[in-house]
Parts: structure tokens; sequence; C-alpha cells
């Protein structure tokens, strides 16, 4: 079988996986296995159909059928359309795992639905990126945008539906923007293909004016800052299977947008859009976490930290495309290497912190986590992933987080050292804003891990918590393999990507790896093995277990498993360190930051002008029924009983009203048209 077989076959599958969900709709036990267990062997499918492209760089390309005269139906497997196969499909996999024990929390609430609409948003999201013409794309675009919608509002509670509707009404905002970007470039080719559009003749205003439409138009998909409102509502309203889905891989269909237009169609020609992307990105990374900093909701909290992954990604692209521009390939390939490697990798560890929420909100029922605690003991699988994925997502060394914001310094120093004046003074300020985000991102999941796994428990029902069924343990546990594995093996993994952004700046692939180590192209200016750092902390690790195992006495015979000491106070559970006093100086320190954050939100302005459109067209149509309606009745009722009084019901007058109409047929001239 060739990749587009298996490609078909997976997109075959997803669809089979949805309508199968619906089939079993009186039996939800059978609908969501038949759901998690064919979504998984389509996602296995996705990965078959994206290695070879992956590995080799080819390009495959074929039209099918298509039942409209003014579109093609391309299909392109390219190497960005692939890895973009390859990111959506392994999260599939872990998810898809995942659903068949957690979806028993949604029987008899609708649960076959949410296996028909989750599996829809995948074969849409799979669909848009491998298909080439702008029409397909689009259609494709609004049913992952639908189908999307419908896991928000799953709950159907007040919160959902409220969080649905301002996630509806970003998402098709941005859709205007991106169809306004399309148009312009089909009027300037007379094609929807996207092989013409990269061919487009467009002036710099014209090709700025696209740039600027799908830049924000894609940004609201992907939730950079200004358009991020809709994240931390929908995020937590959602099942924790598809908001790791929304969040580890619907918010990277923007991303991959930005870079298709930018770069695939107009070739990051300016400068200045990748200084703005690069803008956008460093304030979304530090203004993401900080927001992220002051949540208590664990998926809140895990919301806004794909603003700050995504702002992150974005530094990437925004230093790809400012090399492009200045036709410095070296800088151009490192820039989208770091931010494509990132895309991954937060994909991974994001997918795994919010199946790692929802095993805990599985069990304890809430998602404050002022509410757990002492959770580790209890649901230890669970809690070590969980680990697993905070380290990751706060970029310590060896795991995968580490290897690309490490990618990601690497292109800003080379941009500091190699470039102009613009690039020299822009590259310091977006180092200091990373190292500054990485910092925050360290503190906060300090306090998600120390507050909700360690201590004492806060509530009852933490009391009671046990580890998770296996399918859902083996959801986090893979995931948190595939954190060490994109960390570890990142010497073999890195040239793979390097490939794939190396194809976008259309230059020979870059070599980042010397041996078991990685280099940013240049072995002078720094070098990373990965390998050699894990055996060198696995050893640290083992020297103090070695002297404890030689050196410990015997354990005292009375050990106090009480209360905490207290400075000699009689303990209470609040005097433990909760989620709120452990930000609280850093509320305060920040608090402006905090305070802008209903300000450039434009959700609520958004919601403003629908109510008062709704009012507006409430008060419009009474006025049509009581100024044209009614008047014009009323007059059909008033001739209606003035013909009423020509009806006698005698024969005679009846016979009257036939001689006077001929009488007046007879003596009136009337042109029939005949000579």
């Amino acid at each position: 079988m060739t990749s587009l077989d298996w490609l078909l076959l997976s997109v075959l599958l997803y669809i089979g996986a949805a309508f199968g969900s619906l089939l079993f709709y009186k039996q939800e036990s059978i609908a969501t296995k038949l759901s998690g267990l064919v979504g998984a062997a389509a996602g296995v499918a996705g990965v078959i159909a994206a290695l070879p492209t992956l590995l080799s760089g080819d390009v495959i390309v074929k039209s099918v059928y298509s039942p409209f005269y003014f579109s093609d139906f391309v299909i392109r497997l390219d190497p960005l359309s692939a890895f973009m196969l390859m990111v959506i499909s392994l999260l599939v996999v872990a998810t898809s795992i995942y659903s068949i024990s957690y979806m028993k929390e949604y029987f008899n609430k609708g649960a076959w639905a949410m296996g028909f609409f989750m599996n829809s948003f995948i074969a849409s999201m799979v669909a848009l990126v491998v298909c080439d013409n702008a029409f397909y794309f689009i259609v494709f675009f609004e049913m992952m945008s639908l189908a999307s919608y419908f896991l928000v509002i799953a709950e159907q509670n007040e919160k959902g539906v409220r969080a649905g509707l301002q996630y509806f009404l970003i998402a098709h905002a941005g859709s205007v923007l991106i169809m306004i970007a399309f148009y312009i470039l089909y009027r300037e080719t007379g094609s929807l293909n996207f092989a013409d559009f990269a061919n487009a003749q467009l002036t710099d205003a014209q090709a700025s004016a696209v740039f600027l439409l799908a830049f924000f138009g894609f940004g609201a998909k992907a939730g950079m800052i200004t358009l991020h409102g809709w994240l931390p509502q929908a995020h937590p309203a959602a099942p924790s299977h598809a908001s790791a889905m929304m969040s580890g891989v619907m918010v990277k269909i923007g991303v991959f947008g930005i870079i298709k237009v930018s770069i695939d169609f107009l070739g990051a020609e300016l400068a200045w859009w990748g200084y703005l992307v690069l803008a956008f990105g460093c304030v979304s990374s530090v203004l993401g976490v900080l927001y992220a900093l002051a949540e208590h909701d664990i998926k809140r909290l895990l919301a806004y930290h794909t603003v700050e992954n995504v702002g992150i990604i974005l530094i990437g692209v925004g230093i790809g495309m400012i090399g492009i521009a200045k036709d410095m390939p070296v800088l151009a390939t490192l820039g989208l290497l770091g931010g494509l490697y990132h895309l991954l990798n937060h994909a991974v560890f994001k997918g795994l912190l919010f199946l790692g929420a929802g095993s805990i909100i599985y069990r304890v029922h809430t998602k404050d986590m002022e509410k757990m605690g002492g959770l580790a003991k209890l649901m230890p699988l669970t809690a070590i992933a969980f680990l697993i994925g905070t380290m990751a997502i706060s970029a310590l060394p060896p795991l995968n987080g580490f290897v690309s914001e490490w990618f990601i310094y690497q292109s800003l120093l080379t941009m500091s050292r190699e470039g102009g004046v613009a690039m020299q003074s822009a590259a310091p300020i977006a180092v200091v804003m990373l190292a500054i985000t990485g910092a925050l991102a360290c503190m906060c999941f300090v306090k998600v891990f120390g507050i909700c796994f360690t201590g004492g428990a806060r509530s009852e029902q933490a009391t009671k918590a046990t580890e998770v069924p296996l399918s859902m343990t083996f959801g986090t546990g893979s995931l948190a393999l595939l954190c060490i594995v994109l960390g570890v093996a990142s010497p073999w993994i890195a040239p793979v990507i390097s490939g794939v952004s190396s194809a976008l700046v259309d230059t020979q692939v870059l070599n980042v790896t010397q041996g078991m180590a990685l280099i940013p192209s240049d072995p002078s200016q720094a070098i990373l093995s990965t390998p050699v750092i894990t055996i060198a902390l696995g050893a640290l690790f083992l020297v103090p277990i070695a002297i404890l195992a030689i050196f410990k006495g015997p354990k005292l015979a009375n050990r106090d498993g009480g209360d905490p000491w207290a400075c000699g106070y009689g303990y209470e559970n609040k005097m433990s360190v909760s989620a709120g006093g452990f930000t609280q100086p850093l509320r305060s320190m920040f608090a402006p930051l905090y305070r802008i954050r209903k300000q450039i939100d434009p959700a609520p302005l958004m919601a403003k002008s629908l109510a008062s459109t709704t009012r507006g067209a409430s008060s419009i149509e009474p006025q049509f029924d009581n100024k044209i309606i009614l008047p014009t009745l009323g007059l059909v009722k008033r001739i209606g009983r003035w013909v009423g009084h020509l009806q006698f019901g005698d024969f005679r007058a009846y016979c009257m009203y036939i001689i006077i109409a001929l009488l007046v047929l007879l003596f009136v001239p009337l042109n029939m048209g005949v000579s």
C-alpha cells in the first residue's frame, strides 16, 4: 500500500468510527469502545502514511474527482503536511484509547454523540492538512470548527454553552479573514489551487494585506494573545480527551495556516512580517504563562499554557520568516526547526497534561486544585506521568520541551550575531522574554504538581481517590514515554524535522547533528547531547540511593505518622500551601498585566455586539409587521367587506352584472393584438 492508500484508510476509519458511534446510540458502552478502538487504528494508519514522506522528503500530489466545476480536489502530501499528519495521528492514538474508559463519565449524557463529533473533528483536520485547494480547505476548516464547537458544549450547561458561543464567534470571525485572503489570491490567479497561489504575482501592498488577513485569521484559531479569549473558556468545558486534541493539535492548524500562507504562498518576502510574528510570539508566551499562574482551575491553567506555547512556536516561525526575507537560510531553517519541533513537543506534553488532568477529575470530580492534594500516593501511575509532563513543559533536560527551546535559543543567538541592527536589537529582547517564560513556567508547574499530588488531601473526594482504569493510564503513560523519547533521541529526530524546515526554506537540509550531539549547524556556537545528559542525570540519581543503601542505619522503632509539625500549634489543613497563596506575590507584582487581561480580549466586545444585534433585530421585526404587514392585511379586509356587499344571493342580480360587463366590453375599445 502507498502513503495515499494509508491516508485514505485513516480517513475512512475515522468516518466509520463516527457513524458507528451513531449506529450504537442506544448502547453507549459499545459506541465508546468502537469509537476509541477504531479511532486509534486510524491514528496508526495516519502515522504509517506520514512516515515515508517525512523520511524521504518526497512530495505526492494527486487530483481526485470534484463535484464542483469551479474547484479541483487536490491532495498534496509534502514534508509539512506529512509532519502535521504525524502530529495529529500520534496524539489520536493516545486520546482514543484513553477515551474508552474515560467516556463512562458521559454515559446517558450523549457519549455516543461525542464519539461522532470527536472522530468527525479529527477526520476534518487530517483532510485539511493534506488538501491543496482553497475551497476544500475552507470546507474542512469549517467542519473542524463546527465539530469542535459541539464538543465544547457537550455537557449542555450554561457555562459550556456560553464558552461554545464565544468560541464559535471568534473562530468564524477568523474564518472570514481567511476567506478574504484567499479571495485576493484567487482574484490575482484565477484559480483556487494552492500551487497557483504560490506563483501569484502580487504587489507588496497586496501581499501584505493577504499576510495580515491570514495572520490574524489563523491567529484566532491558534489562540495567540488578543485572540485567545475562547481558549480558557472552551478547553475546560470540553471532555478532557477532546481538550487534549483541541489544545495539542487544533490550535496548531492555526500555526500551519500562518506558515502555509506566509512562507509557502508569499515567500516571506518582507522582513517586517517576521518581526510582527516574533513580537506576537514573545508577548503571547509571557502573558500566557502569567495568566496561567493566577488560575486555580487546572484545565483553565493548562489552556493558558497553550497561549504560552503557541507564543514560543511563533517565535521560531517569526525567526524563520526573518531569515527567509534577509536571505539567511541557516537562520531561517534553525528558527523553523525550533518552531516545528516545539509544535510536536507541545502536542505531546500538553496532550499528556490534559489527559492527566482528566484522570484527576475522573476521580476527584472537581477542577479546583484547592480541593485536591495527596494524590501521588493514591494515583501513583498518573502522578509519575503527570510529573514527566510538567518537567517537559517546563523545558527541563533531557525531555523534549528542553530540546525544542534550545533550538529556538540557538536561532536567536545566530540572529543576534549575524544580523543587522534590527535583528541584533530584537534577538536579545526575545531571548529575555523566552527566559522569563521558562522561569515562570517552572514556577507554575511546581505549584500544579505540589498542590495536586503532594501534601495532604484537601477534600473528602481526594481521600477516596484511586488509580484510573488501564486504558487511561495507557493514554497518559504512552505520551509520557514519548516525551522522554523525543528528548533523549533528539539527535536522530531533529534531522527529520530539519528536513521539513529546509523544504520550507527551499535549501539543502541543514546538518544539526554531530554523532550523538545536536549542533546549530556550527559546533563552535553550541553543542548538546541529550543521551549524555540522560546518563549523567541517571548516575546522579543513583549515587544518593547507593550511599543511603550502604550507610543507612536501622529504622527508628516508633516513626510518627501523624500530622506535620506546626511549630507547636495544632495542625489544620488550611495551614498547608494553597494555589492562591503560592502565586500571590507574583499576582501583586504584575497586577497591571492582570488588569489588562480583559481589555485585550475581544470576546466580551463580540458578545456585546451580538446582544446589540439581537436587540436591534427584535425591535425591527415588529416594525415590519406593524408598518407593512398589518396595514396591508387591514386594506385587504376592507376591500373584502366592500366586495361582499355585491353578493346579494339573488340570481337576477348576477345576471345584471353579466349584462353590465358585456356592455362595457362592447363600447370600450380594447386592443387585443388582432389586426
